[in-house]
């Protein structure tokens, strides 16, 4: 049997890691069943009552709301991102391939606090995107970005769109060109060979992209909690309000806990959805 003296080196960092987080899921369900004693940090004793609180209707219109914020901004990042993502792979030029690339990771390099600073100076009233549409003449008064869903979709995929894109490339690089200039030896088009090539062959890094992207903005905080500015109430932010502003631990942590199944849910349908499709794209 080979020995691995370093082996050990590198599995107890991830062993410790993954210790500390079963830790703190397990102290999260234990405050989800115990009860809130109004005026004190210290919870009481064992009770299903914070569970039961969610069903209200308030609890349940965040769910909605974060579902629909995640959907959208998977839908428009992936279909922003992929043709970015196959003109950065498919370009023949060297320094453009560069440029997109370091356009693309850009983002990432900023926190993202300061990216969603940026966004309100865009997005505002008086922001640059509302006096560019002004000062064309296309509008006549100013849209409304702030404190509504469509300017934090828009925010959000800014967000999310580097990873996405990332994803997508190493998708399509694996690609084997030979299946796409067989089909074009057939006497298949461009648009075909991509309809019936490339798309079905790179499905599964849309499947990775798509799910990453929705599980990303479902935990997405500040972005939500500033630009939209209490008007947009998804449950990262209805976990704040609960939590720092009420200092009802224990229903906050009944809301995470349910937040966090209600996205393994989620994916998951997603995910089986996706599989069928790729299964169907294979055929």
């Amino acid at each position: 049997m080979t020995k691995r003296p370093f082996l050990g080196w590198f599995v107890t960092p991830a062993g410790l890691i993954a210790i500390g987080i079963a830790a703190s899921f397990l102290a999260i369900l234990q405050y989800s069943l115990r009860a809130h004693v109004p005026g004190m940090l210290d919870p009481g004793g064992f009770t299903f009552d914070n569970f039961t609180t969610l069903l209200k209707p308030a609890y349940g219109k965040a769910f909605i709301t974060t579902v629909l914020l995640c959907f959208w901004t998977a839908l428009f990042t992936l279909l922003i991102g992929y043709p970015l993502a196959f003109a950065m792979l498919r370009t023949r030029s060297g320094w453009l391939r560069g440029a997109m690339l370091i356009i693309t990771l850009t983002p990432l390099f900023l926190g993202e606090v300061v990216r969603t600073y940026s966004w309100i100076i865009v997005l505002g009233n008086q922001g640059f995107l509302n006096s560019a549409l002004l000062g064309l003449g296309l509008i006549d008064e100013p849209i409304s970005f702030m404190f509504t869903t469509m300017g934090v979709v828009i925010a959000l995929v800014h967000f999310t769109l580097p990873i996405v894109v990332i994803m997508l490339a190493a998708a399509i690089a694996h690609i084997d060109r030979k299946l796409e200039q067989a089909a074009f030896s057939l006497g298949a088009g461009r648009i075909r060979v991509f309809l019936t090539v490339t798309l079905p062959l790179s499905v599964p890094g849309i499947v990775a992209a798509s799910s990453t992207a929705f599980a990303w903005t479902f935990s997405a905080f500040a972005t939500p909690q500033m630009i939209g500015g209490g008007q947009v109430v998804t449950i990262s932010t209805l976990v704040y309000q609960v939590g720092f502003a009420s200092f009802n631990f224990p229903l906050a942590a009944s809301l995470s806990l349910a937040g966090l199944l209600f996205t393994i849910a989620v994916l998951s349908i997603f995910n089986l959805g996706m599989r069928r499709i790729e299964r169907q794209g294979a055929h």
